[in-house]
This record gives C-alpha cells, structure tokens and sequence, in this order.
C-alpha cells in the first residue's frame, strides 16, 4: 500500500461526488465508485443500487465496470471506491469482476480513514482464471 497519486486522487473525490447518487435504503451503506480506463476517456462512476431481493443488488464497483464494458471499454488502470465509512476496500465479487478486465489495476479506497492505493495482487493474490 502507498499514498494516492494526485490523479488518483482525483479519482477518489469523483467517487466521493457521486455517494448521493447511492441506493442503499435497506444496509444504509451507500458506497460510490469511479473507474478510469487505461485508454485516458472519461472516467466512469457507479454506485451501488439495492434491492428488497438482496440477490439482485448490485455494488458500487461492478455497477461502474459493467457501465464501462457496456460503452465499449475493456482496460482499466484506476478504481477509486469511497464510503461513509473508516474502511471499504471492494467486496470479494467485485474484486473477481475487477480482475477479469483489469488483473494490474490500482485500487483506491478507505484503509483506518486513511485514503490509500493498493496493486490489485494485494487484494486478490490468488484469483480465479480459466
């Protein structure tokens, strides 16, 4: 783990813009993500939607990553995730979801209140893969 760069800090205050945009009346856990891809675009912002069929919520990070897939990206070199909260790394889920199109993204979260960036093989050293 290290400090944020300033871009990656950026990132984070783009996340942390869109925490409003959360649905989250059932855990009252909003959590925001914005995901910058490799390719230098726009970054894009997810947040994560709940559900009263809690299977079918959906979290923060995969909703930016599949909004991303969906406009036509498929590499990303930055995730920042933010939450009202002292830590909120991703979830394991989104962790693989990450690791499918970005295996070497930085990741940018909350760790004891202390905003930090970590290499994605510190979250998820043994990762599925076919």
């Amino acid at each position: 783990m290290r400090a944020p760069t300033p871009a990656e800090l950026e990132l984070y205050a783009l996340a942390q813009d869109a925490i409003g945009n959360a649905y989250a009346p059932y855990s009252r856990f909003p959590v925001s993500a914005a995901l910058q891809p490799v390719d230098g675009g726009e970054p894009i912002i997810g947040v994560n939607v709940e559900n009263a069929s809690f299977g079918v919520t959906m979290c923060a990070e995969r909703s930016a990553l599949f909004a991303a897939v969906t406009m036509g990206h498929r590499r990303f070199e930055t995730v920042a995730v933010h939450a009202n909260a002292t830590s909120c790394p991703p979830c394991g889920a989104c962790r693989q979801a990450l690791a499918e199109f970005a295996p070497d993204i930085t990741v940018v979260y909350r760790r004891g209140g202390d905003v930090v960036a970590a290499a994605f093989d510190e979250l998820l050293p043994e990762r599925f893969e076919l």
